[in-house]
């Protein structure tokens, strides 16, 4: 992967840049901001969808019924569809982070994979939501431009984790059985790249990881996108730690996470979702510590309540992010569940001026 060149060297080049001269910051909840609309399962369909999916799609002698598995199939709480057939909404989203001092927006694909579709009927549209996504997010990020031409703006391809987890089995009563495979988890992600390289996208992030084996189908597939288009997009890697144990759901600790990672050369290493921010310092403080790349949070806005809500503030918020910052552990920083763009705002002010976090020159053990 390293002899590859880069797809889009000057956007690479202008990436890096950035990273040396400040702490950038990422967007925050697509699906926060979707909730705020209280769409109906109409408004997810869209005219393209409202009799199921599209003749384009439909297979041979293919009869729309009731029955049918497609056409009653309810798609409200599908996010990502939204990209096809609510576009204007979900670009609007990406403009109001842009707006609020983002400088990376990621794509609204986070289950854009066969796997997660699955759920909705909707396997064959893997391509077509990851391309369409990030072009949305890339005219987004343009428009951006055009206004303030000196301060760039990326498109972050997100590769979610899947509803399925490789390394563990979801029945208790069968400890051996998977409900996925490697293989088949890097047949889905490869698609999934394809649409994000050609919808536009500046870097590809694997992001909520709560399986290591999870993100490294999704890192083989990547690797496999590259080497067929003989070039190759940075890549983010971004695990979520699950609970007070400070472990992944597979069991990592972030300092095992990131060095059974390492090897793939991302352009960072970082934690996102399930934990807010105070409960994510010390394996930040960690990975800051450990990994010789760059490091990246973006944490939910505190832990749900009893309504699934979160409270944290944006002021709040942006003061602890503030102190992450000003202890040097932080290169890319952002939000994630319950965050909206006036939490992108306050935690943007939190960080100006603070020096990005200087990367370590680790002594190799030979």
């Amino acid at each position: 992967m390293t002899a590859l060149p880069w797809l889009h060297p000057a956007r690479v080049d202008a990436l890096h840049r950035a990273l040396d001269q400040r702490i950038l910051v990422i967007d925050g909840a697509m699906g926060t901001m979707i909730q705020r609309h209280e769409l109906q399962e109409a408004d997810y369909r869209g005219e393209r969808f409202a009799q199921g999916f599209d003749a384009l799609f439909a297979p041979e002698g293919h009869v729309h019924g009731p029955g049918c598995g497609c056409a009653g199939h309810d798609q409200r709480g599908n996010n990502d569809l939204l990209t096809l057939s609510r576009p204007q909404l979900i670009q609007d989203i990406h403009a109001a982070y842009l707006a609020a001092g983002a400088d990376l927006v990621e794509t609204n694909t986070f289950n854009s994979t066969s796997i997660s579709l699955a759920d909705y009927h909707l396997q064959h549209l893997v391509y077509e939501l990851n391309m369409k996504g990030a072009a949305l997010a890339r005219a987004a990020c343009d428009a951006a431009e055009a206004q303030d031409p000196e301060r760039p703006r990326f498109v972050i391809g997100v590769l979610g984790p899947t509803s399925r987890t490789a390394s563990l089995s979801p029945d208790v009563n069968r400890p051996g059985f998977r409900a996925t495979s490697f293989d088949a988890l890097a047949e889905t992600y490869r698609d999934a790249v394809s649409g994000l390289i050609d919808g536009g996208s500046d870097v590809l992030m694997v992001e909520t990881i709560f399986d290591t084996l999870n993100a490294k189908a999704a890192l083989f597939a990547i690797d496999d996108a590259f080497e067929a288009r003989g070039g190759r997009l940075p890549v983010m890697i971004s695990g979520t730690i699950t609970d007070a144990s400070g472990r992944t759901l597979s069991g990592q600790t972030a300092e095992a996470f990131w060095y059974s990672l390492r090897h793939t050369q991302p352009l960072s290493i970082g934690l996102n979702c399930a934990l807010g921010a105070k409960d994510l310092r010390p394996h930040i403080d960690i990975l800051a510590q450990v990994a010789d790349v760059h490091v990246s949070t973006h944490p939910n806005a505190g832990l749900p309540n009893a309504f699934g809500d979160y409270d944290e503030s944006p002021e709040d918020m942006a003061m602890v992010l503030r102190d992450f910052a000003q202890a040097g552990l932080l290169n890319l920083v952002g939000g994630c569940c319950g965050t909206t763009p006036e939490h992108i705002a306050a935690i943007a002010q939190a960080v100006h001026g603070l020096p990005p976090r200087q990367l370590p020159r680790l002594e190799s053990v030979a």
